[in-house]
């Protein structure tokens, strides 16, 4: 029987993710997750049905977490510079849910074997990509779709870096490098 406590259920999620980030696919099992939460052993199990279900769920709240309110978006200008402030504030914003991004990383990696997980994480990250290119297109920012998609496959490596082998490129580095992404990327018209 699966039980339906929306915030156990999501305490359980929470948890799964920081078993992720932590340990890895291998590593999420239920006891690891009744662990991470703090419950009783054999919580988890009368949640979620199996493993799968277990990682579906934790690849649908991570982008639920990843995402910013809607008052934490900078209004944007029609420059560049402002564009670069709108990308540092982007890399900042997903750098500080380190759990959160090194847990989509085992996710990605576990969606090649799971078709349900990679069907979940191809959804949401479509719906990410046309949401920014929809709010680029409404901000007035210069570029265009294209330049948005490179933006987007550029900062995300650059986050990878940031939290996997942070001394690669110092804060100061990591802003420049934003910085001349967006001035190469974006044509200004």
């Amino acid at each position: 029987m699966v039980r339906r406590n929306d915030q156990r259920r999501a305490a359980l999620v929470d948890a799964a993710i920081e078993v992720l980030a932590r340990e890895g696919a291998r590593g999420l099992t239920f006891r690891a997750v009744d662990g991470e939460a703090g419950v009783p052993a054999g919580t988890a199990s009368n949640y979620f049905a199996n493993r799968d279900e277990l990682f579906t769920q934790a690849g649908a709240r991570v982008y639920e977490r990843l995402q910013p309110d809607d008052d934490s978006i900078p209004p944007a200008g029609g420059d560049r510079e402002s564009y670069a402030q709108l990308m540092r504030e982007l890399v900042g914003r997903v750098a500080a849910f380190r759990t959160g991004y090194l847990a989509l990383l085992e996710l990605r990696l576990e969606a090649t074997r799971r078709p349900e997980l990679r069907k979940v994480l191809t959804e949401r990250v479509r719906a990410d990509v046309d949401a920014n290119v929809a709010y680029h297109e409404a901000s007035g920012l210069p570029g265009d779709a294209t330049a948005v998609k490179l933006l987007i496959l550029a900062l995300n490596w650059l986050i990878v870096e940031q939290l996997t082998l942070p001394d690669v490129f110092s804060e100061a580095e990591r802003e420049q490098l934003i910085t001349a992404a967006v001035e190469r990327i974006v044509a200004v018209e």
